[in-house]
C-alpha cells in the first residue's frame, strides 16, 4: 500500500479536482446558463421551450434535466462502486466518467435553439460524467491522507479545482467578452466555451491518471460474478455503515443541508439572468469573484475546524445559508446579487470541504474499500441535488418566480442544522466518555 501523506500524490490527486472544475464554473454556474436562457427565452410563449414533444419553463427543464442526471448517478454509484473495491480499479472507473463528461462538454459546441433536445442530452450526460468521477476521487481522500491531514488535504483539492476553473473561465470570458476581436459571434464564443471545457477537462486529469494508484482488489478470489461480488460488498459496507452511530447521524444532517447549498450552486447564475436580468459578462466576473473567496473560505474553514471541530463549524455555515436564502427573496439590485455572491463564495468552499474531511473522519482507518463507504457519501449528495433541484424547478413551474424557489430551500437547512447540532451533542457525550 503507498504510504500516506506523499506531497506527489496529493498534488496528483488535487489536480483531478483542477481538471474537472472547469465544468463545474463554465457549464454549470456561468457561460452555459446565460447561454441557455438568452436562447430560450421568449416573451411570447411565456419562456417556455418544447423538449420532445413536452412544453417546461426554460429555466425549470435545465433544472429537471441536472435532477434526472443525477438521480441516474445515485442509482448507479453504489453498484458501480462496490465492484470498483471488489475488483480494484477504481481509477479505470474514473476514467470512463471523466471522458464521457468531457466528450459531452464537446458535443455542446454544436447546441443552438434548433438542437434543444441534443443539447439537453449533452448537458445531462456531461453532469453524469462530472458526478461519477468525483465519487472515485473522493474515495481517494482516506487512502492518500492520514485523518490529522484530511482537513487540509480536501481543502487543498477544492483550492486547485477553483485556482484552475479560474483560470480557463478567463480565457473563456476573453472569447465571450469580446468576440469579434476573434471573429466569432457572441453564440459562437459560448459554444466554443464548451469545446474548451471538454479539452481542458480530459488532458489535466491525465497527470491524477498516471499517479494514483488503481487501487485494490477487495475481494480474496475473482471466481464470483462481477455483478454479484459488487452487491455483497455493497452489502458488508452498509452493515458496517449501520453500527457506526456518528456517522449514521452525519449522513441525514449532509442530506438536508446539502439539498440547499448544490441547489444555489447550481441555479445562482440562472437566477441572475432571469430575475435580475444581468448581462454575461457581469455572470461571469460575479462568478469569478466566487471562486476567488471560495479558496480563501474553504482554507478559512479547515482552519476554524481544528479550533472548534468540524461539526460545530458546519452548523455555523449553515445558518450562514439560511440567511442567504431569506436575502435572495428580497434583492432587487446587481449590487445587493454581487454582494450575495460574496457570502455566498465565502461559505460555498468551506461547506465543500469540510463536509467531505468530516465524512473521512468518521471512516474506519486502513480500509481497502474506500469506494464502496464514499458511495454513501456521494449518493447521499446526488439524491439532495435531485431533490433540491426539483423542488426548485417545481415551484418556479407552479409559482411562476424564483424567489419563492430560493425561500422554500430553507425548509431543507433547518432540519440539517437540528441534525448537525444532534450530531454535536452525541460527539461530544461520546468524547466525555473516552475521556473517563
Amino acid at each position: 500500500m503507498q504510504p500516506k501523506n506523499d506531497k506527489k500524490t496529493i498534488r496528483a490527486w488535487a489536480m483531478f479536482d483542477w481538471a474537472n472544475s472547469a465544468y463545474n464554473l463554465v457549464i454549470t454556474s456561468t457561460i452555459f446558463p446565460a447561454f441557455y436562457v438568452a436562447i430560450t427565452t421568449n416573451k411570447a410563449t411565456h419562456d417556455e421551450v418544447v423538449f420532445f414533444g413536452k412544453r417546461f419553463v426554460n429555466t425549470a427543464l435545465s433544472n429537471y434535466v441536472l435532477a434526472a442526471a443525477y438521480l441516474v448517478i445515485a442509482l448507479l454509484l453504489p453498484i458501480l462502486t462496490s465492484i470498483a473495491d471488489y475488483r480494484g480499479s477504481k481509477r479505470i472507473f474514473m476514467k470512463c466518467f471523466t471522458w464521457l463528461g468531457a466528450l459531452a462538454c464537446c458535443g455542446l459546441f454544436f447546441f443552438n435553439a434548433d438542437r434543444l433536445e441534443f443539447g439537453m442530452i449533452c448537458f445531462g450526460l456531461a453532469a453524469i460524467g462530472y458526478s461519477g468521477g468525483f465519487v472515485f476521487y473522493n474515495s481517494y481522500l482516506p487512502e492518500i491522507a492520514t485523518p490529522d491531514m484530511q482537513d487540509a488535504v480536501s481543502a487543498k483539492g477544492f483550492t486547485y479545482g477553483y485556482i484552475g476553473s479560474v483560470i480557463l473561465q478567463v480565457v473563456c470570458f476573453v472569447f465571450v467578452l469580446s468576440p469579434k476581436t476573434f471573429g466569432l459571434t457572441g453564440m459562437s464564443s459560448a459554444q466554443l466555451s464548451f469545446l474548451l471545457v471538454g479539452v481542458w477537462w480530459i488532458s489535466f486529469a491525465y497527470i491524477p491518471f498516471t499517479i494514483l494508484p488503481k487501487g485494490s482488489p477487495n475481494a480474496q478470489t475473482h471466481h464470483k460474478n462481477l455483478i454479484k461480488g459488487g452487491f455483497i460488498e455493497l452489502g458488508k459496507v452498509w452493515q458496517q455503515v449501520k453500527n457506526m452511530p456518528l456517522l449514521k447521524r452525519y449522513l441525514p444532517a449532509f442530506f438536508c443541508y446539502s439539498m440547499g447549498v448544490q441547489t444555489i450552486m447550481l441555479v445562482a447564475a440562472g437566477f441572475g439572468a432571469k430575475v435580475l436580468n444581468l448581462p454575461a459578462a457581469n455572470l461571469i466576473a460575479t462568478i469569478l469573484i466566487i471562486q476567488l473567496v471560495a479558496i480563501a473560505g474553504a482554507n478559512l474553514m479547515a482552519k476554524l475546524s481544528e479550533k472548534y471541530g468540524n461539526i460545530l463549524v458546519l452548523a455555523g455555515v449553515v445558518v450562514i445559508w439560511i440567511v442567504v436564502c431569506i436575502a435572495a427573496y428580497f434583492i432587487t439590485t446587481a449590487i445587493q446579487f454581487y454582494f450575495l455572491a460574496a457570502v455566498v463564495g465565502l461559505v460555498m468552499g468551506g461547506i465543500q470541504s469540510l463536509s467531505r474531511s468530516t465524512y473521512s473522519k468518521y471512516l474506519p482507518q486502513n480500509i481497502p474499500d474506500t469506494a464502496s463507504f464514499f458511495s454513501f457519501y456521494d449518493v447521499t449528495e446526488k439524491l439532495a441535488i435531485v431533490g433540491g433541484m426539483f423542488s426548485f424547478a417545481l415551484v418556479e413551474e407552479l409559482t411562476g418566480s424564483m424567489r419563492n424557489s430560493a425561500l422554500t430551500l430553507i425548509v431543507f437547512f433547518v432540519p440539517g442544522l437540528v441534525l448537525l447540532i444532534s450530531l454535536y451533542i452525541k460527539e461530544s457525550r461520546i468524547k466525555s466518555q473516552e475521556l473517563r
